[in-house]
Formats: structure tokens, C-alpha cells, sequence
């Protein structure tokens, strides 16, 4: 048994649960008489739905398929070998499952050095090798191919990248070393630093062929065919491939600098994995691969063991699993259909809202307000967005024109109301308007409409509570960007009944957005946290910690943005509203800032202003502010900070304002843009030790989102 059989076997009773790639092996005569040709094939016997993947027993099944296609080339029976994948997917690399069982060290260098053995001997074939990239590729499945002598694509591949850095890994299996050697560094370093670090932006077959990753490209009905028309006329010398020459000079440096600046940008030191990645890419500048190979081992062994990639892997699975199957939602059976959607308000908010229900929808929506010129101006934002994406080839004219004729305005309630199966309001955000919205609303509502409400703090219940029949609202609270950030928080009043309530989760899946059910508490999970954690931040600038320092101080977090660009986005106004509803809630621990009322009072939009195209702090706004004469360091800034958002995370799991703490890492990732490389924002508080020094214990039990002991 050789050292890589044990080793992958060894990795296979580690993973008993893996589903096993299989590597069928058949023989395919060229055209053009080129001779004959063995073809492997990736599939785990299931559709395109479960994607093929890489675990030891997988590795172990193409290895296998590599001694048979090793023994024919030395016999001189294949004139060349090739891989593709099962319909519509190549392979989409490690499997993570498997990952997330190993517990040590060596175990986990198993894994990398595995990998490798297998991939290299793909390189090592006496005849030329070709990957056809048939489908969907990612993580090993690109590298399987990068071992390759030649590779083509599908245009119509939709999904193709190199995520480990997105989760917390490198691209161990080759992907570090060979790639840089293949299309240059700054292109390397833009598929796996920048690219990965962008939310895991993904590649499309096009970009796949211009990037220079692949060598052909060719249309999927019939890519097959062509990838092996293309491949015979390569081995009988009618094509010579043509590579870019690699600048291994300074270029070389310059590229792995940048993504240093990448990487500092986003996650500011704070998680590993880009570094290493980056390490690697500059060691095989001088082309020694196998020292690049050995340090991928390496460095996959010790992402794999750290708290990082376990998180990592943790808010995936999160927002790959639990945000599809929604805890606590009643049965989709008891949802009523949706054949008509209103819209209370017509201001930017109420007009994405709209937007977002006729693209996803397709049904019939009117939008109604207090004057006509308002109404027109929603309803014509609604149709410029929709002419914007005619422009942008993402819709076709007939399409543009549908959309365009189910959006409408109305004064009148009872004509836009009437046949309406769901209305939402975004009016003002003041118990008392909302009230008489909803008053006005069941008047010309049909009695199985579903009332809902947009409120990102305000109760549900309250909202609900002078209407004859308060079982049918239900809380629906967007985030802003409304087509951007996927969160929907569903809000349970205390009469809300199931039908309304699966109403409102049937139509968020149809909107393609990610659901949690929240308990009807103040500013419900996102706000509630996010106003605490604000709250601390401005109670220590307004104690007297410079603002710079405040803003250092929490950089290791990684955030999407500052604190106090946050707040400018968010609008001071709407944050002293929500500060103040919770200061009313929870006084002992929501303050209402003096300084941040003063900023409102004045009109301000923030803190900053831009001068000769720098963001500098308003002189104006300086002016309006005081000051105590509590300085922190920036080690205490973040430790304060957390410290309060621990807290509120303990108060709120034993009140039940969610399921469980999966449900708030949810809500933060996909409402919040809470960085994905911290895992969530409760395993990161776990792996800090601030959950114990302030709750007296974790938040999640060892082995969620980090090694299991």
C-alpha cells in the first residue's frame, strides 16, 4: 500500500459519511484520427443539485482511475487523457463536512499532502492531459484541472473560483503555486485574494478564457465535441497554445504587495488565510513548485486546526442550509397565494419594496400616498430602475415592458386595495401613523389579506393592537439596500396567526430573500445589537476618546465600514429614533447621545466631510460637539464594545427573541454585512473568550464553529 493510499484511507475512516466522487474511466477514438483517448469522469452518482466534491475516499476512487489510465499510456494504448464532470458540474472541491470532523493536526496535513499526491500524477502522465471545464468549478475542482497540460471551458459555465480565502483556507491543493505560474501573479492574485475576499465573487466561463486559466472556450450544446475536435488537433500539432510570457521581476512583487493591501483592507491582520496565501504566491516566484506544494501542506494543516476556518465553515453552512429552512416557521401548506402586493408609501424605501415584489413576483403592484405627485415620482423610480436594467442586458424589452405594466399608483385605497392578498407599509416610523395606516387598511382590505409592516423597531403587537382582526399582521423588515442585503427579519405578533405567518414566509422565498422568525421584542435582532454596539461607541467618543482611536480601535473586526461612516449611512436621525425606542425598552443599557441629538438637530448628515477629496472629520460638526475626559486605548475600545454586544446577545437568547444562536450569526452576516471571515459574530466572541468573561459561558457548545476537542 503506498504512502498516499494510507494516507487517504487513513482520511476516509476519519469521514465515514463522505458521498464518494467516483472516476469512470472510457475511451474515446479523436477526430481527425488523432488517435485514442481516455476520458475521466467526476461523479458522485447524484444531479446537478449535489455537486461533486473531494474527499479521501474520492481522491482515493480517481487515483484508482489513474492507475488504469497510467498503465495504458505506458502500453501506449492512449494518445492523451483528459477529465471532465457529470452534466452542468465539473467539481466544486474539498468536502467540507469532512473538514470540519478532523480534530488533528496531522490529520489535517493528511488531507493537503493527499491531495497533492493524487493531482500530481495527473501532471505526471507521459501523454498530454486536457481538463474540459463542463460545468460549475471551484476550490479542487479548478485545481484538479490546473495539473493539466491544457484546459477548455463552457461559456455557460456559471461559477468558477477559488473561495478558500472566503472561508478561511488557501488553495492547498495547487491553486497557490500553479496559478500564479500560469497566468501571472496580478491575475492569481485577483481570483484568489480579491475575488474570494469580495464576497466570493465568481467567474464565468468568459472571464475564465480571458484571465487565461483556460485555453479554449467553446458553447455548451455542444462543448464536448468541440473540447475534443480542440484536443485532437493540439496532439496532432494544427494548434500550438500560446501563454502569456511571466514577468517574475518586480511585477511579481508588486502583485503580492497589492493583495497585502487587499487583505489589510478587508480583515486588517485580523484573519489568516490571505497572508498565507500570499506567502505562498511569493515563494514560487523562482518556479519550485513542490516547495510551493509543501508549503500549501503546510499552511492547510494550520487553517484547518484554527478557529478561523471553523467559523468559517460555520457561517456557510449558515447561510448555504439554515437560512433555506427557516427554524420555527409554520407549515408552507397554510400559506394563502399571492396574487396582488400594495405598497403604503411611495418614498425611496416603499419604491424598492415595489421593485423587488414585481421582479420576483410578477404580479400586480400598487403604490398609494398621500398626494399624487408623490405616488408618481415611486412609480417612476420604479420604472427608471427597470429601464436600467433593460440597458444593462439583464432583462430583454418584453420583459421591461411587463414589469413596467404591473407597477402602478393610486389615491384611492379601496380600488388598489381591495383584490390586494398582501400589503405592506413603509410610511413614517411613529406608532401613531402606523396605527391609522393599518385602521385605514382594514377597512378596504379583503378579510385573508396579510397586513404588513417594514418597521426596523416599533412592536408588531402594539401596531396590531386597535384592529379588529390583529391576527393577520405580521412584522417584514428589510435592509437597506433592499435588492442587495438578503436578510428579512419576520416578526411574530402576539396574535399573529399561522396562516399569515407562512403567508409572509412563502412570499420572502419567492423574494429570494433570507428569512429568520424574530420575536416581537424591540428593534427585533440587527438594530437591537447594532444600536448597542453603536451606543458603546458613541458613549466612549462622547466620553472623550478621540474619534480616530475609536475608529482603530474596532478595525480588526474587519467591519464593511466604520462605526461612524455606518452612522452616516444609516442617518443620524433614524439612529436616534431607534437609540431612543430602546432607551425607552432598556434604559439601563441604551443611551440617547446628547451630541447625537445635537447633529440631527442640526441637520447634519455625519461626522465627516470631504475636503480636496479627502473624508475629513465637519469642523461644523466638531463644533456641536462635548466632550468628557475619559481616554481609551484602543484595546479598550474594542473590549468595552464587545463586551455590551455580548451582554445584549445573552439578554436576548433568554428572552427568545430567536430560536438559538445560529439565528443572530444569521441575521448579522446577511442583514448586517458582519464580515464572514469572523464566522459570525457569537463564535467570534467564543473564540475571544469575551462570551465567558461576560455571560460565564459560550455561546455555542465546542465543536460549533471551531475544533472539536
Amino acid at each position: 500500500m503506498s504512502t498516499t493510499t494510507e494516507l487517504l484511507t487513513r482520511g476516509a475512516e476519519l469521514f465515514p459519511g463522505e458521498v464518494v466522487t467516483t472516476a469512470h474511466v472510457r475511451h474515446l477514438d479523436l477526430p481527425l484520427r488523432a488517435g485514442r483517448l481516455a476520458l475521466i469522469t467526476l461523479d458522485n452518482g447524484f444531479d446537478h443539485t449535489k455537486p461533486t466534491t473531494f474527499g479521501p475516499g474520492s481522491l482515493l476512487k480517481l487515483g484508482e482511475a489513474l492507475d488504469q489510465v497510467e498503465a495504458e499510456a505506458a502500453e501506449g494504448a492512449i494518445v492523451g487523457a483528459a477529465i471532465t464532470g457529470k452534466p452542468f458540474i465539473f467539481a466544486v472541491g474539498a468536502d467540507l463536512k469532512g473538514v470540519e470532523l478532523l480534530r488533528e493536526h496531522a490529520d489535517a496535513l493528511a488531507i493537503g499532502k493527499g491531495g497533492h499526491e493524487v493531482f500530481k500524477r495527473i501532471a505526471a502522465l507521459p501523454v498530454p492531459t486536457f481538463a474540459f471545464y463542463n460545468g460549475a468549478a471551484m476550490g479542487g475542482g479548478v485545481e484538479v484541472g490546473l495539473h493539466c497540460d491544457y484546459r477548455t471551458v463552457s461559456a455557460g459555465v456559471p461559477a468558477f473560483s477559488l473561495p478558500e480565502v472566503f472561508l478561511g483556507l488557501v488553495p492547498g491543493w495547487g491553486g497557490c503555486t500553479i496559478l500564479p505560474n500560469l497566468i501571472g501573479p496580478a491575475k492569481a492574485v485577483k481570483v484568489i485574494i480579491e475575488n474570494s475576499m469580495a464576497q466570493n465573487k465568481q467567474l464565468k466561463g468568459k472571464d475564465v478564457f480571458e484571465l487565461g486559466i483556460a485555453d479554449a472556450i467553446f458553447e455548451p450544446a455542444d462543448f464536448l465535441e468541440q473540447s475534443l475536435l480542440w484536443a485532437a488537433r493540439v496532439l496532432k500539432g494544427d494548434v500550438a497554445v500560446q501563454r502569456e510570457a511571466i514577468d517574475r521581476g518586480k511585477a511579481w512583487d508588486d502583485a503580492v504587495a497589492w493583495g497585502r493591501l487587499v487583505a489589510d483592507a478587508k480583515v486588517h491582520g485580523a484573519a489568516p488565510a490571505a497572508y498565507r496565501a500570499l506567502d505562498i504566491i511569493a515563494q514560487v516566484k523562482d518556479e519550485n513548485l513542490q516547495a510551493g506544494f509543501d508549503a500549501e501542506d503546510a499552511a492547510l494543516a494550520d487553517l484547518i486546526m484554527g478557529g478561523e476556518l471553523r467559523g468559517g465553515i460555520y457561517a456557510f453552512n449558515l447561510v448555504q442550509r439554515r437560512a433555506k429552512r427557516p427554524v420555527g416557521a409554520p407549515d408552507k401548506s397554510l400559506a394563502r397565494p399571492v396574487s396582488k402586493v400594495g405598497v403604503v408609501g411611495a418614498g425611496l424605501m416603499a419604491s424598492q419594496l415595489a421593485l423587488l415584489f414585481a421582479r420576483r413576483l410578477e404580479v400586480p403592484v400598487v403604490l398609494t400616498d398621500i398626494d399624487q405627485e408623490r405616488v408618481d415620482k415611486g412609480v417612476g423610480y420604479v420604472h427608471a430602475e427597470i429601464d436600467k436594467l433593460l440597458e444593462k442586458g439583464r432583462i430583454g424589452k418584453d420583459k421591461s415592458n411587463r414589469l413596467k405594466g404591473l407597477v402602478s399608483g393610486s389615491l384611492d385605497k379601496a380600488a388598489a386595495f381591495g383584490d390586494a392578498d398582501f400589503v405592506i407599509e413603509a410610511v413614517f416610523e411613529e406608532m401613531g401613523v402606523k396605527q391609522t395606516v393599518f385602521a385605514d387598511l382594514e377597512n378596504v382590505v379583503s378579510p385573508t389579506c396579510v397586513l404588513a409592516t417594514n418597521t426596523s423597531s416599533l412592536s408588531v403587537t402594539e401596531m396590531a393592537s386597535k384592529l379588529k382582526h390583529p391576527e393577520r399582521v405580521v412584522g417584514f423588515h428589510f435592509f437597506n439596500p433592499v435588492a442587495i442585503l438578503p436578510l428579512l427579519e419576520i416578526v411574530r405578533g402576539e396574535r399573529t396567526d399561522d396562516a399569515s405567518l407562512a403567508t409572509a414566509f412563502g412570499v420572502s422565498k419567492k423574494l429570494k430573500k433570507t428569512s429568520v422568525l424574530v420575536k416581537d421584542a424591540p428593534a427585533f435582532v440587527v438594530n437591537r445589537i447594532l444600536t448597542r454596539f453603536m451606543g458603546e461607541i458613541q458613549n466612549i467618543i462622547d466620553e472623550g476618546t478621540p474619534i480616530a482611536t475609536v475608529e482603530k480601535g474596532v478595525e480588526p473586526l474587519g467591519l464593511p465600514m466604520s462605526p461612524i461612516v455606518l452612522l452616516e449611512l444609516v442617518g443620524p436621525a433614524i439612529a436616534l429614533h431607534v437609540s431612543e425606542t430602546l432607551h425607552g425598552a432598556f434604559p439601563e443599557r441604551f443611551t440617547v447621545s446628547g451630541n447625537l441629538g445635537r447633529v440631527v438637530k442640526a441637520g447634519k448628515r455625519g461626522f465627516y466631510t470631504w475636503v480636496d477629496g479627502r473624508q475629513v472629520l465637519d469642523p461644523e460638526v466638531l463644533e456641536l460637539l462635548s466632550f468628557g475626559d475619559t481616554v481609551l486605548t484602543e484595546e479598550q475600545v474594542l473590549a468595552r464594545s464587545l463586551e455590551a454586544v455580548a451582554q445584549e446577545i445573552g439578554l436576548m437568547l433568554e428572552e427568545g427573541v430567536v430560536a438559538e444562536a445560529q439565528d443572530i450569526d444569521l441575521c448579522m452576516i446577511t442583514g448586517a454585512g458582519w464580515p464572514f471571515h469572523l464566522g459570525g459574530i457569537t463564535p467570534y466572541l467564543d473564540r475571544e473568550g469575551v462570551s465567558e468573561r461576560v455571560n460565564g459561558k459560550r455561546f455555542l457548545a465546542p465543536g460549533v464553529a471551531s475544533v472539536p476537542a
